[in-house]
């Protein structure tokens, strides 16, 4: 699916769910769902949520054939700073990683850091006070992407806010020449 932002051009390959049907709460609380994903969502799901690093390969391979077939004139990979610092192994930046193998292409994976602490953005629903969170939340070393045609990748799309903020940056901290945007799966909008 092609999406559209401040950036020159960018896709996502799939959705990340068929459906997702509130079941009640546990016993904690806490909403229960059952959810159908597909099978990329799937995929993404088990090494995001579960720490199945044995699903990065064929993630990355899915990835570098799509790119393939896109032909974007890229000369380097910036994986989107993940939201949730605390894990060990950071799923975007291994599929990122892996994607760079895959193509040959090098990954600038410290030319962008988020240098505004945010809470998880998935949970603020509202896109102005998404945008204004975003506002001078990523920092570029030009060095490494200036006069670059970049890609930028990450696993979950959702409004495309966080996308934005990162191709401005991109932009006009970094000088990058172009700005390409690549997600693995997107979530669904409320109806």
């Amino acid at each position: 699916m092609q999406i559209r932002g401040n950036w020159t051009e960018g896709y996502v390959l799939d959705y990340h769910t068929v459906s997702s049907e509130y079941r009640g709460d546990d016993e904690y609380g806490h909403p229960v769902f059952e959810t159908e994903r597909t099978e990329l969502g799937d995929l993404l799901y088990r090494l995001k949520y579960k720490g199945d690093g044995s699903v990065v390969d064929e993630l990355a391979q899915i990835a570098s054939d799509f790119v393939r077939s896109w032909k974007p004139s890229v000369q380097a990979i910036v994986p989107v700073p993940p939201s949730r610092s605390s894990r060990t192994d950071q799923p975007v930046c291994l599929l990122a990683e892996a994607l760079g193998r895959r193509l040959a292409l090098p990954v600038c994976g410290e030319s962008l850091v988020k240098v505004k602490e945010l809470s998880e953005i998935k949970n603020v629903f509202d896109r102005k006070e998404r945008r204004r969170l975003l506002d001078g939340a990523y920092q570029v070393a030009a060095a490494a992407v200036q006069g670059k045609e970049v890609l930028v990748f990450d696993d979950l799309y959702r409004s495309g806010a966080t996308m934005n903020a990162v191709a401005h940056a991109l932009r006009t901290q970094g000088n990058a020449a172009k700005v390409y945007v690549l997600a693995l799966t997107r979530t669904r909008r409320n109806r």
